[in-house]
């Protein structure tokens, strides 16, 4: 009856069921999904982008990928959850459900459909306690600043990225990917760009001179390349992202990770009386109120300035008394 129907109209069935099947393709979840993303990646960072897409296609274009995006059910995008949690990747599964769900917000946007089935899985999910990254104990700070300066375990340009992560405690996502264009070496300052930093905003990290010391000593290392860091294998990329946790854990033995020194730093620095608002300007923390982070920025520069300074001199000073306690 429909092929009837359709040459009464003047349509060739045969035409019109190839462009059922052609519009099928277009409005398929991956290619929706897809198209959500060119669309957001312009403000990501360039690896979270990639993380972005990489986990929809390993995880959700199997399952519903292929599928009409307006004849998806909630049990379809459950699927996606379940296969996910059956390998215990708790956090994984989250994240996939909060994307498929931002697809489908977009879809509802642009028209493809009515509603967004993800919404039905509220609280499927299987909780998990909470992990935090674990922070190195504050006794042992003074014998881990030694043991980088003594293992022979490390490569030269690991050993100097894990003082540097120790002295300016930045992400060590930032630290791995920095540029050597990126050092201001007049100013004595790292200007970390916008599109590197978790909340999107330039971020200035002042150099303190014992800082300044370890970056000249990198610079012989590596300063050829376009990274401070630069990949083992591959000198044009940069520093593996567990890198520097693997040489705390396994060459150093310290029970902690990379990103645990910016608790180290930050419990120091408020225990030694630092304001609270620059502690969290140089964490790069984020500040809700957009004018005043902006003014916030040029108003504690100078005062991150002293208090990097202080802060270079108490490490300096921390492995001072260790290794003299340790040759009497």
């Amino acid at each position: 009856m429909e092929a009837k129907k359709l040459l009464e109209e003047g349509t060739d069935p045969a035409v019109q069921k190839r462009r059922n099947k052609m519009r099928q393709v277009e409005n398929c979840f991956n290619a929706i999904a897809l198209e959500w993303w060119e669309k957001e990646r312009s403000v990501w960072t360039t690896d979270h982008a990639n993380r972005v897409k990489q986990t929809l296609e390993r995880e959700a274009f199997p399952v519903i990928g292929e599928m009409p995006i307006d004849k998806i059910t909630a049990q379809d995008c459950l699927q996606v959850v379940r296969n996910i949690e059956a390998r215990g990747a708790l956090d994984v599964a989250s994240r996939v459900k909060q994307r498929m769900s931002a697809v489908f917000r977009y879809a509802i946007y642009t028209g493809y459909v009515d509603g967004n089935p993800v919404d039905a899985l509220r609280d499927v999910i299987k909780s998990r306690k909470v992990r935090h990254q674990k922070a190195l104990d504050l006794p042992l700070l003074p014998k881990f600043l030694n043991d980088v300066d003594e293992c022979n375990r490390l490569t030269e340009v690991t050993r100097l990225g894990l003082k540097l992560l120790v002295h300016c405690f930045v992400r060590p996502g930032e630290l791995r990917a920095a540029r050597w264009s990126e050092i201001d070496w007049n100013n004595a300052e790292w200007r970390i760009p916008a599109e590197r930093m978790k909340m999107r905003e330039t971020h200035i990290v002042p150099l303190a001179p014992q800082t300044i010391t370890i970056l000249i000593e990198l610079q012989a290392k590596s300063g050829k390349f376009e990274y401070l860091f630069p990949g083992y294998h591959n000198p044009r990329t940069h520093m593996s992202e567990n890198a520097l946790t693997y040489a705390i854990r396994r060459r150093l033995n310290f029970d902690a990770t990379s990103h645990g020194f910016r608790t180290v730093a930050s419990t120091v620095l408020n225990e030694n009386g630092f304001r609270p608002d620059i502690i969290e300007r140089q964490l790069a923390h984020s500040e809700r109120n957009r004018v005043r982070a902006a003014y916030n920025r040029a108003l504690y520069l100078n005062e991150r300035r002293d208090m990097m300074e202080w802060w270079a001199s108490y490490l300096a000073e921390l492995l001072r008394q260790y290794r003299d306690s340790n040759t009497k």
